[in-house]
């Protein structure tokens, strides 16, 4: 997958379908469309798609993680990932939040993050967890990591503004930022317009794109996933289901009230992660539109 993605630019540059197998150094290498060891294809109009028999266990998995790998910068892609109990909340109100997914989630998260080159996350994910953003359960590079704070509510004693883990972009309101200020403990400052609404997270994503990140992961949490929801700049969401009630607590989506005949049903695919649903929405098909390494026997399974 991680080969997918690094290959996504030339395999677009050529505007020709190919064939590819995986070679002995984890790359992939152009083979003819027959060829037997081929397992993935590269459509111009479509981006990468598998060729993997349905019973093959890795199907799953490529499934899943092709749609991401396939975005470059003509056609880049912002997904978003939350993970919620079945009554709708991804925290307590007293912000606990670890762990509401299982295992197999967590290592899905790690793998997003392999694969994009930005992630972001808002400060009241950073209050609550203090989180790395790192890749550290997985292969692959660490993204940059974006917190998005906009009324500066963050101390700069956080790990992800303190380590060197990774390029760290701290993100305020254009009218909380001083104009001599560049640093927030490691991280660079970087400022953008405020709207009545909060702030505005389209000249973010555009910032971004400048900066060469295509692949765009939204990690959490529920109000700044809902913020991108809103704005109409998600392309994907994976919204993973686990089997718990919490009762009350910190929502995932909320968007703006509206008829129930205008509320988004989105084209969606479903996969089985341990205990686990995950939601596979694809926010940018038209509605008649349905919707590290391989493991040789992977908890990720197929269902719809």
């Amino acid at each position: 997958m991680l080969a997918a993605a690094r290959t996504t630019a030339r395999a677009a540059q050529s505007g020709h379908e190919a064939a590819y197998a995986t070679s002995d150094d984890n790359e992939l290498r152009q083979v003819a469309p027959a060829d037997p060891d081929a397992i993935l294809a590269w459509r111009p109009d479509l981006g990468w798609e598998p060729l993997l028999p349905a019973d093959d266990a890795r199907r799953a998995l490529l499934d899943l993680y092709l749609p991401i790998c396939s975005a470059a910068t003509p056609r880049p892609t912002t997904i978003a990932h939350l993970g919620q109990s079945l009554d709708g909340f991804i925290a307590t109100h007293a912000g606990e939040s670890q762990w509401i997914t299982g295992e197999e989630n967590i290592l899905h998260l790690h793998r997003l993050r392999a694969l994009c080159d930005a992630d972001v996350v808002g400060a009241g994910t950073v209050a609550a967890d203090d989180p790395q953003l790192t890749t550290r359960l997985v292969s692959g590079s660490n993204p940059l990591r974006v917190v998005l704070d906009p009324m500066r509510r963050l101390g700069d004693h956080y790990r992800i503004f303190q380590d060197d883990a990774a390029e760290t972009l701290y993100v305020c309101g254009r009218s909380f930022k001083r104009s001599d200020e560049r640093r927030f403990g490691r991280a660079t400052v970087v400022d953008v317009a405020d709207t009545p609404d909060g702030p505005d997270v389209a000249e973010l994503v555009a910032l971004l794109r400048q900066r060469g990140c295509s692949r765009i992961l939204v990690e959490g949490g529920g109000v700044t996933v809902s913020m991108f929801f809103e704005a109409n700049l998600l392309d994907r969401l994976h919204l993973a289901v686990a089997p718990l009630f919490i009762g009350d607590g910190r929502p995932a989506i909320r968007l703006s009230p509206r008829a129930l005949g205008e509320c988004p049903r989105p084209p969606y695919r479903v996969f089985r992660m341990g205990a686990d649903v995950l939601f596979d929405f694809d926010l940018r098909s038209s509605a008649e539109r349905a919707g590290g390494q391989l493991d040789s026997s992977p908890t990720v399974t197929r269902i719809i």
